[in-house]
């Protein structure tokens, strides 16, 4: 899996030694209220989760949720493409810890990944979904040139979700 480099950040593949960084994020208020409960309640839930999802969608699909760190390696985000079964091609995902927001590390991480979508995935359009109270997030989106192009349930009781294309 290939690491990416910006200016001011890396982002690079998840490994074990992550795990308190993805214990904090996918338990902060952010993740808990937009994304959803991964039950990850300590670190051997953490390792699991970045073992049996982050790692295995790298091996799997040579792509995945990669971790976001300052130039300093201090870890402050995940950022990347989900390949999912019911949408047409790859999801754009992103989430960073909260006191890291608002300084346009989400932008640069997502533009990164997004050229690498375009030159080595080939991708000529890639999607996000997204719920709609997530005004942060949607934001970003079309700040990176994601258009509302439809709505999508994941299940028959989930909440109705944005769907959105470059």
């Amino acid at each position: 899996m290939k690491q990416l480099k910006t200016a001011r950040l890396y982002l690079k593949p998840a490994n074990s030694e992550d795990a308190y960084f993805i214990y904090e994020l996918l338990n902060s208020d952010s993740w808990l209220k937009y994304i959803g409960d991964k039950n990850i309640t300590n670190l051997d839930n953490a390792k699991e989760y970045i073992q049996n999802s982050l790692i295995v969608g790298y091996t799997t699909n040579g792509f995945g949720l990669m971790v976001v760190t300052l130039k300093d390696g201090t870890p402050i985000g995940i950022c990347g493409f989900l390949k999912r079964d019911y949408l047409d091609t790859l999801d754009l995902g992103f989430a960073l810890l909260p006191k890291y927001e608002g300084y346009g590390h989400a932008f640069e991480a997502a533009s990164a990944t997004m050229q690498f979508g375009k030159l080595e995935l080939k991708l000529n359009r890639m999607l996000a979904i997204c719920m709609e109270t997530n005004e942060k997030s949607l934001a970003l989106l079309s700040k990176l040139g994601f258009n509302k192009i439809d709505t999508i349930k994941l299940s028959e009781e989930s909440e109705e979700l944005l769907l959105l294309s470059t």
